[in-house]
């Protein structure tokens, strides 16, 4: 099976030290993560981002509870980091938040590329359920950064 990517942009109407302020903190995550992942971040609060950090935490998906520990891989605020599973619920995980300011507000690009787990069944398990989780967690995140940035 092939890796999937998912590329979303984001326009928040904040100046991108602010956007990035919010994002560089990881307890932050909870704020942006739907409630049916049951995501706990077991790492102790609060985490220095740097490269090589690692982050580790317990998360639900499709009712199966999963460790998941990831590395920052890249730091480059306020600009860019990049996260990457190093175990957990995929094959592979690689997120590149990507941060621009454009006229006072922050153009925030996420690039995720991942691919399912589930060996002779990946392709079945990705269509019917991973794309799906994965599109709806994202949408979630954007809902709750407009309530929180308050883009409506």
């Amino acid at each position: 099976m092939r890796e999937k990517v998912l590329k979303t942009i984001t326009i928040i109407n904040k100046p991108l030290s602010e956007v990035f302020e919010f994002f560089s903190k990881a307890e932050n995550l909870n704020e942006l993560t739907p409630p049916k992942v049951h995501f706990t971040i077991l790492t102790p609060l609060p985490i220095p981002m740097f490269p090589g950090q690692l982050i580790r935490y317990r998360i639900k998906l499709f009712g199966i509870p999963f460790f998941w520990k990831t590395e920052i891989s890249e730091w480059n605020p306020p600009y860019k980091f990049v996260d990457q599973q190093l175990s957990g619920p995929y094959v592979k995980w690689h997120h590149q938040h990507i941060f621009k300011e454009v006229n006072g507000k922050t153009e925030m690009t996420d690039i995720v590329t991942y691919k399912s787990k589930g060996w002779i069944l990946a392709p079945f398990l990705h269509w019917l359920f991973v794309d799906k989780n994965v599109n709806e967690i994202f949408a979630y995140r954007e809902k709750r950064l407009d309530e929180i940035f308050g883009n409506n």
